[in-house]
């Protein structure tokens, strides 16, 4: 093969993994700036007796110089629900229809975010993107709007504000950062389980969330494509043995193929069976995930007080040290 036609050649390939990366890049909603107006809406778990929580939350987003709206249906009881699945539906939709709102603030989780997501319309929110706010259950939304190649805000709800208010400054602080456009940098410890490779510098999307409902949304348009990405997970109130099948069935469907790095946060209030399990739930998920993975263990996100903002869908450094890990969003 001739020299020319080689370069031309090598120019096309470089010039289609160039274009591959554009195209893959999610879309930054519009930060928020003083004066933009907010919604808190509640599309799953109901909300007994939390009134004054949800004009905590309320007040605090005042604070930062925004408006904010309720979703009408936000104190509806249905159950285990925060209203019918029709109701929590149309509080969600009118949220995202809206062109005067510029984010969606999630009240709790709970369950019962999918029994609405394939209700949802989501044409005009692709024309006119805006922030999704929530984890847990609202992980759910999480992935389904990263498949719409749209950033989401993995981070705390209204009710998180129920906390300790020493227990939830970071929490806070990197919320209203994500929101307003400010620059995300974390260093944390590293956990005498980490596992890492030679590579110092990983950089990928990172996507994710809650465990359970990432594995419950396989087989589905909502499942996430971590290939080349840096998937995040935290799980609570789950048996072992439960995390380990969830862990099993990711990877039997090829979640950890060619994820570049896992994270994992928060594995809160972990239910003990009769049977022990025998290891720990950092050995349990060392076992799971292929050696050639980077596993970088405490990362504050989930459910814990100090439940600090990811930007999913967004671009990440990570550093990785002998004494600590940095995680660094860019743009």
């Amino acid at each position: 093969m001739k020299k020319e036609t080689l370069s031309i050649l090598f120019l096309m390939i470089f010039s289609l993994i160039k274009a591959q990366e554009k195209t893959s890049k999610l879309i930054t909603p519009p930060y928020l700036k003083i004066g933009d107006t907010i919604a808190i809406v509640a599309p799953a778990g109901i909300l007994k007796n939390r009134e004054a929580t949800i004009e905590k939350a309320k007040k605090l987003a005042e604070s930062w110089g925004l408006k904010v709206v309720l979703g009408k249906n936000i104190f509806q009881q249905n159950n285990h629900f925060a209203g019918t699945d029709i109701e929590r539906c149309e509080d969600f939709q009118q949220a995202l229809d809206n062109p005067n709102i510029k984010a969606i603030w999630a009240a709790r989780g709970g369950y019962g975010s999918v029994r609405i997501l394939d209700m949802l319309d989501f044409s005009k929110f692709k024309k006119q993107p805006k922030w999704v706010i929530g984890y847990s259950d609202i992980t759910a939304f999480h992935c389904h709007i990263n498949n719409l190649g749209v950033e989401t805000i993995h981070g705390m709800m209204a009710t998180s504000l129920e906390e300790k208010p020493e227990e939830i400054k970071q929490a806070i602080a990197s919320f209203k950062k994500a929101l307003f456009g400010e620059e995300i940098s974390y260093k944390i410890k590293s956990s005498k389980y980490n596992r890492t490779n030679s590579s110092k510098i990983i950089t990928g999307q990172i996507i994710g969330g809650n465990l359970s409902i990432i594995t419950s949304m396989l087989g589905s348009k909502s499942e996430i494509n971590t290939a080349n990405k840096i998937l995040f997970i935290e799980e609570i109130g789950e048996y072992k043995y439960s995390i380990d099948r969830m862990l099993q069935s990711l990877k039997r469907a090829g979640y950890f193929t060619k994820v570049k790095a896992v994270i994992v946060g928060n594995m809160s209030s972990i239910k003990k069976n009769s049977t022990k399990w025998g290891s720990s739930i950092e050995q349990l998920i060392l076992e799971v995930v292929p050696e050639n993975v980077p596993v970088f263990f405490d990362f504050p996100a989930g459910h814990e007080a100090d439940n600090r903002a990811l930007i999913f869908g967004r671009k990440i450094k990570l550093a990785v040290g002998s004494e600590q890990y940095s995680v660094n969003f860019t743009d």
